[in-house]
């Protein structure tokens, strides 16, 4: 990373905003912490039995650097029962979470100065992987009005001769929007006309609470490298396993890079996500019911509370909530909700400047807590 890179990297708003108020949760008392997308649950007992067991069996040692035969199986069939697509074993890789993979790819894609579009408001890590990588990011603004769906008219107008990707992520971290199939159609007939990737961040894929939800790789199979994960549908953030699916030049030079960092994704860890998609049915449906429920509840909690407002909650596992009746913007409200009530959130503006005018909360804890975290929320006054 060159002088320039690395002085942008360390002035990108997210990652110092995250910082700040992490250092001032850890000193408040009587905290709720709404912030982090972290699963109060334990990933469900079937799939830590379905591990241990594997585990007392003797999978304790290194996989193909690309991932086991059986986990890279698991992942095809999986997308050939869900959703009608079919994959070859080459074109899949077992990562250490999304993250590892959306790095890999940006990495082996990027020469210095090409340009990769982001939405915003967008997960911060895509922003600072894309610099890191020797990329510009080139943001586009998307609009609570139009329920936070890409507009193919910006992002026609923001494709130069230099760009080479577009980073979509549906349903979305922060905004809980799912984009429509339409949506997606003509962000995929964008990618093949002016010949770039998607790279599509679909790890929320099971918390869609409207439409079904469509897989990018179903409009436009050769330009789209799918990222997903097990941490939050299966509650397993901490088993860090994930994985992608491209084209198999990508997975190959992916493949190159990936041997001198990581080598291969753990083994327990992915004898846990063979588990978890071969009953991806029954044991995903609590979960998601769990967070349907929970969203449906803060959804109720904030309608009733003059000074809030939210669009529909279609997707995610968050609430991305305007405050602009407050007149405060996300930095000013937050710290107030934190110093003043004791519960924290993360600022819009993490993600993004368009973000000023919301909070993300996340709602990985029970009800009873949310309730509580409401019952506070709605005592703050403003002068």
């Amino acid at each position: 990373m060159n002088k320039t890179m690395l002085n942008a990297f360390y002035q990108i708003p997210g990652e110092n905003l995250l910082m700040e108020f992490t250092d001032l949760a850890s000193k408040t008392p009587n905290l709720l912490n709404l912030s982090i997308g972290d699963p109060d649950i334990t990933t469900p007992k079937e799939i830590i039995d379905a591990a241990f067991k594997d585990v007392s069996n003797g999978h304790t040692h290194y996989t193909a650097s690309d991932g086991s035969d059986d986990f890279l199986t698991s992942v095809i069939n999986f997308y050939k029962k869900q959703y009608g697509l079919s994959f070859e074993k080459n074109q899949v890789r077992a990562t250490v979470g999304a993250l590892q993979g959306m790095y890999l790819t940006l990495q082996v894609l990027l020469n210095e100065g090409d340009e990769v579009i982001i939405h915003e408001p967008y997960f911060s890590p895509y922003k600072t992987q894309v610099i890191e990588a020797g990329g510009v990011p080139v943001i586009i603004p998307t609009y609570e009005k139009d329920d936070f769906q890409i507009d193919p008219t910006i992002l026609e107008k923001a494709i130069t001769p230099k760009t080479k990707a577009i980073i979509i992520n549906s349903p979305n971290n922060p905004t809980g929007a799912v984009f429509s199939k339409d949506t997606l159609t003509k962000i995929a007939e964008l990618a093949i006309k002016h010949n770039l990737f998607i790279l599509s961040d679909e790890v929320y894929e099971a918390f869609t609470f409207g439409e079904p939800f469509t897989p990018m790789a179903s409009l436009a199979p050769d330009n789209t490298i799918t990222f997903s994960s097990f941490s939050k549908t299966f509650a397993m953030t901490g088993w860090r396993i994930g994985y992608m699916i491209s084209p198999k030049y990508i997975n190959d030079a992916c493949h190159l890079l990936s041997e001198d960092v990581t080598y291969s994704a753990p083994t327990p860890s992915q004898r846990a996500g063979i588990y978890a998609l071969e009953h991806y049915q029954d044991v995903s449906k609590e979960v998601v019911h769990l967070f349907k429920e929970r969203l449906e509840y803060i959804e109720k909690r904030i309608k009733d509370i003059p000074f809030l407002s939210v669009h529909s909650l279609k997707g995610s596992i968050y609430a991305f909530i305007n405050i602009s009746r407050t007149g405060l913007d996300s930095v000013t409200f937050s710290k107030k909700l934190l110093t003043e009530k004791q519960i924290l959130v993360i600022p819009g503006q993490a993600f993004g400047e368009s973000g000023s005018n919301f909070i993300r909360l996340a709602a990985t804890q029970d009800i009873p807590v949310l309730e509580e975290a409401f019952n506070r929320l709605e005592t703050l006054t403003f002068e």
